[in-house]
């Protein structure tokens, strides 16, 4: 494989297993210093060893984190800092869903923390790094879930009724309203931000969801992509040249696609990065 990353450096989230794992491997195999990042030390520890020894790459790290928690978000960010003189790719890919609702360590609705607010924070925590490089790219890993969702400012942490899917349909129009809105701040300065639907991927997403969920992902699972399928969308937008200078755009399948005609609203997407900065208390978003 070409190298055509070597020179740059690579952070993705998630990224102890599926399209996490699957898109750093990518990465580091084109030459790309690679950080990965997990929650779980052992797992995520693995997969950096699995990605050297595939890729031939000796530049392969990790961090951890649980990306439910603003401080352990705080702490990586500050720990990448220290790695890196510059930062050419992050990849915001962590996430997940809950059957019930649960609350992340600093209080939010465990879909709207660990899906949005750590996606908001860590690219802001990470916006000095990012500004450094020439041509820094950053990626944020959606769903075509997104459209059946809405910003719900009358019960954004589904506190007067919780269902699962509306949480998550939420939390994903948010990623992508955000990225829409970053990229709009960030046009005067070399920074590239794109969204995507990588596809319904076979991973462990639903293992704690469920008996039903886990009885429902079997049966539909040979209809499903793979992990290392999934990835290429995510591959594709932070290495090949023909996105160079395209930002504020969804992807499906390498291709630029219509998201939901919601997702366009601006004075939603306003009024969402403004609750976002004050939830997470962002710093560098403006800068």
């Amino acid at each position: 494989m070409t190298k055509i990353l070597q020179g740059k450096s690579a952070l993705i989230t998630g990224a102890s297993q599926g399209i996490g794992y699957e898109t750093a491997l990518g990465l580091a195999r084109m030459g790309a210093k690679t950080i990965i990042c997990g929650r779980d030390e052992e797992r995520t520890k693995k997969a950096a060893i699995n990605i050297k020894e595939i890729s031939k790459n000796e530049n392969i790290s990790y961090l951890i984190a649980d990306f439910a928690s603003f401080k352990q978000i705080k702490n990586l960010a500050q720990q990448a800092r220290k790695q890196l003189t510059s930062l050419d790719i992050l990849v915001n890919n962590a996430g997940g869903m809950t059957k019930e609702r649960k609350v992340t360590e600093d209080g939010f609705e465990m879909c709207w923390g660990l899906n949005h607010l750590s996606y908001f924070l860590l690219t802001d925590e990470l916006l000095p790094l990012l500004r450094l490089s020439k041509g820094a790219r950053i990626i944020n890993v959606a769903s075509s879930a997104h459209k059946r969702g809405i910003i719900d400012f009358d019960d954004l942490q589904s506190e007067k009724k919780y269902k699962m899917w509306k949480a998550y349909g939420q939390s994903k129009l948010a990623n992508i309203m955000f990225s829409y809105s970053l990229a709009r701040h960030l046009s005067n300065i070399n920074i590239s931000v794109n969204c995507l639907h990588p596809g319904v991927v076979a991973t462990g997403f639903v293992k704690n969801i469920s008996p039903f969920y886990q009885r429902i992902d079997s049966l539909l699972r040979p209809f499903f992509i793979s992990a290392k399928e999934g990835a290429k969308t995510p591959i594709f937008l932070a290495s090949s040249s023909e996105v160079e200078n395209i930002s504020g755009k969804y992807f499906y399948k390498l291709k630029q696609i219509k998201s939901s005609p919601l997702s366009y609203d601006i004075e939603i997407q306003q009024r969402l990065w403004e609750i976002s900065k004050q939830q997470t208390g962002a710093e560098y978003i403006l800068m």
